[in-house]
């Protein structure tokens, strides 16, 4: 179909790397010139492109190719030398939940399985530090099925922020068997309510798992309950 004809067309132009060192494409009227179809073929190949990740937009600049650049880790790097680990806790306790309670409304069996298995990584790792990056690949997995982009965006401040904090070691301190045991029966309980599409529960059991993460990170730190 013509429609194909013009994405394959599209691609191909990416592909040979004929773009301007910024990546623009043309104009769409230059597009359907180029390629002889109407604009309305281009703008359907491009949002299919879109949505395959192959190419962005930006309102009023045009479309480029490949993926937009994303601040967040520049941001982080800005905001990580200040961040107090309790202060990156409690914003956790604010957007987490609500990521698991949306990830229980839109995950997919498919989904569930990759949960149950990262899940399962995290309680059976060779040393503290993969059990904390197993850990933290659940905890983006939910955050990435949750499907909404602007909490996404969130998230990922606070988990690059997290990673790039000097706190990070403590965290391993706090981490025992006993801790690790009870993390694990948490995360199964969140994936449990995901499976049931049980959004109330799903949240409350993600508050839950880190309202003891806050604790034991606190205890950690040496400053005992408030």
């Amino acid at each position: 179909s013509m429609d194909d004809f013009a994405r394959i067309a599209i691609r191909q132009m990416i592909d040979a790397g004929q773009l301007p060192g910024d990546g623009r494409l043309p104009p769409e009227r230059d597009l359907a010139a180029e390629i002889g179809c109407s604009r309305r073929v281009v703008r359907r190949a491009l949002e299919e492109l879109e949505s395959q990740g192959l190419i962005w937009r930006r309102q009023g600049k045009g479309t480029f190719a490949g993926q937009p650049p994303d601040p967040t880790g520049a941001l982080a790097a800005k905001i990580a030398p200040d961040a107090d680990p309790l202060a990156v806790m409690e914003a956790r306790v604010c957007i987490e939940p609500a990521l698991a309670e949306l990830c229980a409304l839109r995950a997919t069996g498919e989904d569930v399985i990759r949960l149950r298995r990262l899940a399962s990584r995290a309680s059976h790792p060779d040393d503290a530090e993969t059990a904390e990056l197993w850990d933290g690949a659940l905890h983006r997995a939910i955050a990435r099925i949750a499907g909404n982009r602007i909490m996404l965006t969130a998230f990922t401040l606070l988990d690059e922020v997290r990673v790039g904090a000097d706190w990070q070691e403590k965290r391993h301190r706090a981490r025992t068997p006993e801790t690790m045991a009870l993390y694990d029966s948490q995360h199964r309980k969140i994936i449990d309510a995901v499976e049931r599409r049980d959004g109330a529960a799903a949240f409350a059991a993600m508050r839950l798992h880190l309202t003891s993460l806050s604790e034991n990170l606190r205890a950690s730190l040496g400053e005992g309950p408030e």
